[in-house]
């Protein structure tokens, strides 16, 4: 008789959780995303991969949860800061600067916004927490890997605040990094800076993209529309330097298919411009013109009037975002309107670089970039008041955090560690309701295997 009631309980309980489930999948990619079967399908296979992917491709969920969950340590309401908006492992990178150096950094703007610095630390632990189920680490091992993240991120903030260090001349390079990231930058330091570029395009002297199932024809419509649109990018760029007109000029245009798992749904094009005009053509620039669209933390966070009149744009949003952030931004960063679409630009690095879960050597290994992290981290948010003179934020970032953050390191790290493992228990239960609820036939259509049947 008793097990008979608490079935039912159980059943009701799972059951209520993946309707929340559905009916935020189908607003989201659906009714925001406007993605077709053919993109859900797509979406879902690659969220079916672990529940790591999952939790990737699902920010919606998590601010759906966390934005009603209390937190003793948010910044006040009017205190916010730029975050960057889906914080995990992999948006974490190596690139090249707008100085020339190579440095490892955030490296992804899309989500980003104003809101509690704190968002940012949950989603970056709970992927913490994710991750070391794929690295085979223990529970108290996750515990440590969580808490050496944010112990490093409360040092370096409350060197910030106390006026030890500058956000805006910190930089994470080949001199200043341990294990494998610095073997990753190192790696990368003897990479061709030419090699992306012939790997894309054919050997003439004109030089075009060479056409492939990752790089498409572009319709003549869309291609049309995109050079009508280019003076409006190139009139942003000159609001920060001048160049010559011809280094500008387009060479060719074509789709870059295969995107990440939360950009399916998103167009991106690749465009080709003249460069420095060297014979070779091999000074030409390859930039990417992605389309923005509302960050998912914006449906969730407190409704900001000043922010949305100053950034209706979504693409300016993302592209200032990264200015915010970084220490020395991408000097192509720019945006468009093409079509009605919102579109943020930026150079296609031959030097970007993920550090993937399978690059790191072990549980050491994994501490020691975590440790930095935790300190790109902060200083992206720190760094984030260099807005102060543009009025976006009339206050020093680090002092809000610091002080929201308490006075007892340990506490912070530990509350945030428990936390973080506690979510990745509910985000490994909610991927197998999310299997379950593929495999039942909805959405129509949409048939994925289960773990270990791939």
């Amino acid at each position: 008789m008793y097990e008979s009631i608490i079935e039912k309980v159980k059943h009701t309980h799972r059951h209520l959780r993946q309707q929340a489930l559905a009916t935020m999948f189908d607003e989201f990619d659906i009714r925001i995303m406007k993605l077709d079967q053919t993109g859900r399908m797509t979406k879902y296979s690659k969220m079916a991969e672990s529940p790591y992917s999952f939790f990737r491709g699902s920010a919606y969920l998590f601010y759906s949860d966390v934005s009603r969950e209390w937190f003793p340590y948010h910044t006040a309401e009017d205190r916010p800061t730029w975050v960057q908006g889906d914080l995990h492992l992999e948006n974490f990178g190596a690139f090249k600067d707008e100085n020339g150096d190579l440095v490892y950094d955030i490296n992804d703007f899309d989500e980003g916004c104003l809101g509690s610095y704190l968002y940012d630390l949950l989603r970056m632990s709970a992927s913490i927490a994710l991750a070391g189920g794929e690295l085979e680490l223990d529970e108290h091992e996750r515990i440590e890997a969580i808490e050496a993240y944010a112990e490093s991120y409360y040092r370096q903030i409350s060197r910030f605040a106390q006026r030890e260090e500058d956000p805006t001349k910190l930089q994470f390079d080949g001199e200043n990094t341990d294990g494998s990231i610095r073997k990753l930058l190192r790696k990368l330091e003897k990479r061709e800076p030419h090699k992306f570029m012939l790997s894309v395009t054919d050997g003439s002297r004109d030089r075009r993209f060479v056409r492939s199932e990752e790089l498409e024809e572009v319709e003549a419509g869309t291609r049309k529309a995109l050079l009508a649109a280019w003076k409006e990018y190139i009139a942003v760029l000159a609001e920060e330097r001048e160049r010559e007109p011809r280094f500008f000029e387009i060479k060719d245009i074509v789709v870059k298919k295969g995107s990440g798992t939360a950009s399916i749904g998103l167009d991106r094009y690749y465009l080709l411009i003249e460069g420095g005009g060297a014979a070779d053509a091999l000074d030409d620039v390859v930039l990417e013109v992605k389309e923005a669209r509302v960050p998912v933390p914006a449906y969730f966070l407190p409704y900001r009037e000043e922010f949305w009149r100053e950034f209706g744009h979504q693409g300016k949003r993302v592209a200032v975002t990264q200015q915010a952030m970084h220490h020395e931004a991408d000097p192509f960063l720019g945006y468009l309107t093409v079509e009605g679409k919102q579109f943020y630009i930026r150079e296609r690095s031959p030097f970007k670089k993920k550090l993937k879960l399978s690059d790191l050597e072990g549980k050491k290994d994994f501490l020691e970039a975590l440790e930095i992290m935790g300190r790109i981290t902060a200083k992206a948010h720190a760094r984030a008041d260099a807005d102060v003179e543009n009025g976006i934020l009339a206050y020093h970032s680090e002092d809000e955090i610091a002080e929201a953050m308490g006075d007892k390191s340990g506490v912070f790290a530990r509350d945030l560690a428990l936390w973080a493992v506690s979510y990745a228990k509910q985000t490994e239960e909610d991927y197998k309701l999310f299997l379950d609820w593929v495999q039942q036939g909805a959405p129509a259509a949409v048939d994925l295997p289960f773990p270990g049947e791939r």
